[in-house]
């Protein structure tokens, strides 16, 4: 099975003024079609992992041969993330439902989550994600370095955020908590609350 690059569910300038056209073009056509170019890749002899999906060979790395795992590591993952980032991104999406109601009573107010979340974001060094998972029943936030995802820790994620500079700089140059901040205006609260109900049943 060839990884394949899903299309975007909006047109590029779907999410401006917060995340711009340009930046969503390169992300997508560039940044990720690299990532699923590469795993196909370092698959091609591998037939057995090849028929595998990305989320199963995250799952069982240790499956992998020594020599490819850092490449379906980062490009799997890169591949695996982007594809969960890009349906939870869309405006004007009122911030209710379960996750919210689960969001309030974790942190105690939605403000208060949406601060660590960001503290999260703003902070982690170099490139990566920060995450909103669902941990043995309970919510939490975790930053994960690179394309690393949550279910290779055997967390599940529900709402992340990527860091890396590809995702922003065209817009925001240096100013992450900028971009992180505009995030918030394009979290696609709907499927959210599906990433949400689907990890807790």
């Amino acid at each position: 099975m060839e990884h394949m690059l899903p299309n975007l569910p909006y047109v590029f300038d779907a999410l401006e003024p917060f995340i711009d056209a340009r930046t969503m073009e390169i992300h997508h056509g560039k940044h990720h079609q690299a990532y699923v170019a590469n795993l196909n890749a370092a698959l091609k002899d591998q037939p057995s992992l090849s028929a595998m999906s990305v989320d199963k060979l995250l799952r069982n790395l240790n499956e992998v041969p020594e020599s490819i795992r850092t490449a379906v590591r980062n490009h799997g993952g890169g591949h695996l993330n982007h594809s969960f980032f890009w349906p939870t991104l869309k405006k004007d999406v009122a911030a209710k439902g379960p996750a919210i109601d689960a969001i309030v009573k974790k942190f105690g107010s939605f403000e208060a989550f949406r601060e660590q979340f960001s503290t999260t974001a703003v902070k982690l060094f170099g490139s990566g994600w920060a995450w909103l998972v669902v941990d043995n029943g309970e919510l939490a936030l975790v930053a994960a370095p690179n394309q690393d995802n949550p279910i290779m820790t055997g967390k599940i994620p529900v709402l992340g955020i990527d860091v890396w500079e590809h995702a922003y700089y065209l817009l925001y140059q240096n100013r992450r908590p900028d971009y992180v901040s505009a995030f918030f205006n394009v979290i696609n609260w709907e499927k959210i609350n599906e990433h949400y109900l689907a990890a807790v049943s």
